[in-house]
């Protein structure tokens, strides 16, 4: 008779192992899978955000290019060609709004170099830098900007400043 209660006893006992291993391994293959799918979507946003300062700094670089394009063909006589004052104010605008946007999305290793830059490309502009040659007074300023860029993308751990405290 001790025969007859051991064997359904067993028997319940290897089903609810069964059953309590089967879970355990599901809920093993249910939390291996959500941190795959957490780890892709960390990448796709920090992608898209290196996309997305990539893109900032090319504009940036675009902008100074014509700043410095209208520091370099400003007239010698100061306020007698109004059409190069308006390109060369648009210019400048186009610039600050390139820099803010950079300030916003990139490292803030970038920042300094990128104000730096900008406040050279601004000073040629509008001939606040006596009688050094605009490309003497800019150098060393884009030098800086273009070697901090490209290692602000590189950083693996590129926080974006928080837009709202």
């Amino acid at each position: 008779m001790a025969m007859d209660v051991w064997a359904p006893i067993l028997s319940l006992v290897g089903v609810a192992l069964g059953s309590g291993l089967t879970a355990l391994s599901q809920h093993t293959t249910q939390r291996s899978a959500e941190r795959l799918e957490e780890w892709r979507r960390a990448s796709a946003t920090s992608e898209a955000r290196r996309a997305e300062q990539t893109e900032v700094i090319k504009d940036f670089i675009a902008c100074a290019q014509d700043a410095e394009r209208a520091a370099y063909s400003r007239p010698d006589a100061w306020g007698d060609d109004a059409d190069w004052r308006s390109a060369a104010s648009d210019a400048m605008t186009r610039l600050w709004i390139a820099e803010r946007h950079l300030v916003l999305l990139s490292h803030a290793d970038l920042h300094a170099p990128v104000r730096a830059y900008g406040r050279a490309l601004n000073q040629a502009v509008w001939r606040e830098i006596g009688d050094v040659e605009v490309n003497e007074h800019v150098e060393e300023h884009k030098l800086a900007f273009m070697t901090a860029a490209p290692a602000s993308l590189a950083s693996p751990s590129a926080p974006v400043p928080p837009l709202l405290p």
